[in-house]
Order: C-alpha cells, then structure tokens, then sequence
C-alpha cells in the first residue's frame, strides 16, 4: 500500500494522447483492446493522480454517462474507462483510490450502475473492487448501425444503496467508452 500524500487527486479538464503516454508509455495500443475492432467514445469527465515530487501524471479515470437496455428495460449506466496506472508506481492502490474516486463523481450523477469493459487479466482486479461480471452477453453499437457482441469481459457496480443488476442480455445503445 502507498503514502497517499505522495499522490494528489485532481479533476482533470482534458485528458490527451500526452497524457497517456506519459503515464503508459508511447505503445499503439496501451489498453490491448485494438484487436477487438471496435470503435469507442471518448470519456467525459476525468480524474487522475499527481505524484506530489514531480508533478507526473501516474493515473486515471474517466467517465461517460451511457444508455442501456437489459432484458428490455431501459436505463442509464456510467461507463468507466481508460483506467490506467503508469507501471512503475503500480502495487501501491492507485487503481483503487482512482477508480474510488471517478465511482465517488459518478454516485452524484443519477444512474444506478457503473460499467466497464476489461480484458480477461484484469478481472481479477476489478473483483477485489467489489466489480461483479455481468453473466449474459452484452452488444454494443458501433458506426454505421452496426450492434457488436463486446469479446471483453462486462462487469458492473452499485451507485446506489440497493441496486442489484437485472436479468437479461444487454444492449448498449451507443459506442462502447
């Protein structure tokens, strides 16, 4: 675990392709999620981490408010992305403190749940976050009226006291974020 007071917390206004290369480096598919072929939005809220002695970006986390259906009811979600943590300050419960806060905004925001998409390593990750797989398949819209079955792992949270996830496949009715 980290000194928290060495990381600053921040509301970022933007979040650029500089930005990212910082913290993961200038690789062409930092998130492994190139293969999958699929077209995604980008996030609008963001939250990153500031190591205090330098200044350096070292993660985030962004968000964007989406609309879903699940066994035919509608509703929205806030999506959670672009997590990452830059590697050499990774094991000290930034990914935690991070996506806490993004979840923190994203509990004043109305929605019930919050969802993500990650690769199969990264679940486990997720879980010790109290995430929960999503158990039935998840298709997303991509460009041209396109619907997409998502090949990563969908799993979700409570913002809400209360709120379990329905049954039933899911429908995202926009781009993936």
């Amino acid at each position: 675990m980290t000194d928290h007071s060495a990381f600053s917390l921040h509301r970022l206004p933007q979040y650029t392709r500089a930005d990212l290369i910082q913290m993961l480096g200038d690789a062409d598919d930092p998130f492994g999620v190139a293969d999958t072929g699929l077209t995604w939005l980008p996030k609008e809220d963001h939250f990153g981490l500031v190591r205090d002695e330098d200044s350096r970006l070292v993660a985030h986390a962004g968000l964007r408010r989406l609309p879903l259906s699940v066994g035919g009811a509608d509703f929205d979600v806030v999506g959670v992305g672009g997590v990452a943590v830059a590697p050499d300050v990774r094991g000290r419960g930034l990914a935690r403190r991070i996506v806490g806060a993004a979840l923190d905004h994203a509990r004043t925001q109305g929605p019930r749940h919050a969802l993500l998409f990650c690769r199969p390593p990264i679940v486990g990750l997720y879980e010790r976050l109290g995430w929960r797989e999503v158990r039935y398949a998840v298709r997303v819209e991509q460009p041209e009226g396109a619907v997409a079955v998502m090949p990563l792992h969908t799993m979700w949270t409570p913002l809400a006291e209360g709120a379990e996830w329905p049954e039933g496949e899911v429908r995202v009715r926009s781009l993936p974020m």
